[in-house]
């Protein structure tokens, strides 16, 4: 999605030609949920004057009542006009930085704490941080109260087409609006499961990357409610079925524009830099597990049988392994992620693999061989001598993981890495003290 650099009297001129009447300032709390301050275009200048104040209090993971007042500033390269129709004008929108009322930028806001992260990357010599997402979905009818149900609008299958896959008009009319609002929508197509669909669209800049997910999401579920159905990012809504994830493609770029992880010379034509920053993924991948997998929900996918890895390894021949190095070469090189799910609050997942990569780079690390075989068909044995690990099994175990990293918990800093911890655990033991059908199934009768 491409990014124009606007001043504020540009977008005052873009008010008056598109009749806009209100605007949402968007920023995304720690769990990854997208919130908005609307206000009238009467209070524009309030906007971009950088005077727009909000209760920080009731947003999670942000701070006390007693120190509630922030401030939201406006990144006018975000400004961006929805496409579709409003009652009383058109409505715009504005992504946000949330400051104190000092001034300065708050730390708990995962947006500021990529922005930094980016910072530091750039320090040490490299341009850009390209990421490439594929976040999937699933689409479920609506109920006569307009509440989801689980039933499917479809029973297609991986690049299935009409009549099999009645969500393609859905789809479409998705992908329509993507475009109209800037993005490169380079693929779209049903996945494996029934109701299950991914879009594809173009890499951009880390934190450029992260605006375009969330805006990606809010486009998604919009459209989708047109057309009567439920759009859901929740990692494995149904049993027995493949759940969504949302593969990362990385790379870092230099300076003079030429990506670092390629190197016509190198084993596979992969350089120093991409093996130093595979190590430090491959090093890391348990930890950010809690990340880029933050949901409980999120580990009911991580297991064998369904597509999602479940096992630390990488290659460049074969999908089961966390990473796969995809055989393009030249400015396409680059690195893919198979875990991180589309519940993950893409800020700190992006951030995460960043930092975890970049420690790579800053201890010379170098990865054990690429695993060219299938790890699902191989006995724990065999695993262990080929040095493969498993990622947590559980939300629980995650987050014990990340409690341990000081690298990752560094790259966080204190306030967003306790905030994320509190949030995570209070989740943890809620779910932890539910009862459900399965163990009532199993343990009511038999006891």
């Amino acid at each position: 999605m491409a990014r124009k650099v606007l001043t504020a009297e540009a977008i005052k001129q873009l008010v008056d030609q598109e009749n806009v009447k209100f605007l949402r300032l968007m920023f995304t709390d720690i769990n990854g949920i997208i919130k908005n301050v609307e206000v009238p275009i009467s209070q524009l200048d309030k906007v971009l004057s950088n005077k727009m104040m909000f209760d920080g209090s009731s947003i999670d993971g942000f701070v006390r009542i007693e120190e509630s007042d922030m401030y939201l500033r406006p990144d006018l390269s975000t400004w961006l006009i929805f496409p579709w129709e409003a009652e009383h004008g058109k409505v715009a929108r504005l992504i946000c930085s949330v400051y104190t009322a000092d001034g300065e930028p708050f730390l708990g806001d995962p947006r500021n704490n990529l922005k930094k992260l980016v910072r530091e990357m750039r320090d040490k010599g490299f341009k850009d941080f390209n990421i490439g997402p594929e976040p999937e979905f699933f689409l479920f009818k609506l109920d006569e109260y307009g509440k989801p149900t689980l039933k499917l609008n479809d029973q297609g299958g991986y690049f299935d087409f009409a009549p099999v896959d009645l969500g393609e008009n859905c789809r479409r009319d998705i992908v329509l609006e993507l475009e109209k609002m800037g993005f490169e929508v380079e693929a779209s197509h049903h996945e494996v499961a029934p109701g299950q669909h991914e879009i594809d669209f173009k890499y951009a800049d880390a934190v450029d990357a992260a605006d375009n997910i969330q805006t990606f999401k809010l486009v998604v579920k919009t459209i989708a409610r047109k057309h009567g159905l439920h759009a859901t990012f929740m990692p494995k809504p149904l049993h027995g079925v493949n759940g969504s994830g949302m593969h990362i493609n990385m790379s870092l770029f230099n300076q003079d524009g030429t990506n670092a992880f390629y190197d016509e010379k190198g084993t596979e034509q992969l350089s120093e830099t991409a093996y130093h920053f595979l190590a430090g993924l491959l090093q890391h991948a348990r930890a950010i597990t809690a990340i880029n997998n933050p949901t409980v929900n999120s580990y009911k996918r991580l297991v064998p049988g369904f597509e999602a890895p479940v096992y630390v390894a990488w290659s460049g021949h074969n999908r089961s392994p966390l990473i796969r190095v995809p055989q393009s070469r030249g400015l396409s090189t680059r690195l893919e992620l198979r875990s991180v799910d589309p519940s993950a609050n893409p800020y700190l997942a992006i951030g995460s693999i960043l930092a975890a990569g970049l420690s790579g780079l800053d201890q010379g690390l170098l990865p054990d061989a690429g695993v060219d075989r299938n790890i699902y068909s191989m006995d724990e044995t065999e695993r262990k001598e080929n040095h493969i690990t498993d990622l947590p099994s559980t939300l629980h175990n995650a987050l014990k993981e990340l409690a341990k990293d000081e690298i990752i918990k560094d790259s966080m800093g204190p306030y967003l890495y306790q905030s994320f911890m509190d949030s995570k655990s209070l989740e943890w033991a809620a779910y932890r003290q539910q009862v459900s059908e399965w163990e009532r199934e199993q343990y009511l009768e038999l006891y």
